[in-house]
């Protein structure tokens, strides 16, 4: 074993146990776990209150204002959506203040005081809106909309399908309807992390609950204003995303929650709780 991994075995309480074995799993969760399992056992477990961050809370409020402009047809003024991004963002990271007001606890990246980065990130979240305004409405990607029964748009579209006897749920940032009528998942990033396990699993829940072709993925790069290239995901099957998650619900149930304490370690919102941490 990697000196670098410390496999724990952890003896968890009955009625915890259940609340593990039954809740449905998804794809932050199978990540962190299979990044480190102990991260994931301080915070889904354990409870462990996590430190904020104020680039959680910049994707949180980026993510209201493209849906609300989305949701409006596009007639939503560019100054509107900048206003419900700022609105949003000061009140969470408000609510967050009450509950941690030592900023010297907060997550931020290389060292910047957090002060700093709160007000950094409310000025780049505003920039991100507007770029995103003008190119959706540049652009006008085509949601996907069920017009049968309930009306339904491919905003924010909730799912939950068996993979391979596990139960994943998860949010569906935005559906596109292709020319040839197939269906493209679409993921909004604030951020630089890209999941391509995530597209994957879109394609297959989108297939498995709405009957759907979806050949492509791709994600909206709200740092550069732009798509990213099309991910292929032809060949992807539900076999092969299953396999993941059922290793990780095994892996949950049977107590196992490895530890890889690395260079990550500096962005876990747990690392304060954790014996293992580099941060320490």
């Amino acid at each position: 074993m990697s000196q670098d991994m410390a496999l724990l075995h952890i003896q968890i309480g009955d009625e915890m146990s259940r609340n593990i074995a039954t809740q449905p799993r998804s794809v932050s969760q199978t990540e962190q776990y299979e990044k480190c399992g102990y991260q994931y056992y301080l915070q889904r477990v354990e409870k462990v209150v996590p430190r904020p961050a104020a680039w959680s809370f910049q994707g949180t409020a980026f993510h209201s204002a493209a849906e609300a402009l989305e949701k409006s047809g596009r007639v939503m003024e560019e100054d509107e959506a900048i206003q419900l991004f700022s609105d949003q963002y000061s009140a969470l990271v408000n609510r967050a203040l009450d509950k941690e007001p030592d900023l010297g606890r907060w997550l931020t990246v290389g060292g910047k005081p957090a002060g700093q980065d709160i007000e950094d990130r409310y000025q780049l979240g505003q920039e991100q809106v507007r770029q995103y305004v003008r190119w959706s409405k540049e652009n006008q990607p085509c949601i996907w909309e069920d017009i049968e029964g309930t009306p339904t748009m491919g905003l924010e579209l909730y799912f939950k399908a068996d993979f391979g006897g596990v139960q994943v749920r998860g949010y569906i940032d935005q559906l596109i309807r292709e020319d040839d009528g197939t269906i493209r998942v679409r993921d909004l990033k604030t951020g630089s992390t890209k999941s391509h396990f995530q597209l994957e699993t879109y394609k297959v829940a989108v297939e498995k609950q709405w009957g759907m072709e979806v050949n492509r993925g791709d994600w909206y790069l709200a740092k550069e204003g732009r798509l990213s290239k099309p991910v292929d995901l032809c060949e992807v099957t539900e076999e092969q995303v299953a396999k993941r998650y059922v290793a990780m619900d095994q892996g949950v149930k049977a107590g196992d929650f490895p530890a890889s304490p690395g260079f990550h370690c500096r962005f876990c919102d747990v690392s304060h709780a954790c014996r293992f941490s580099r941060t320490r």
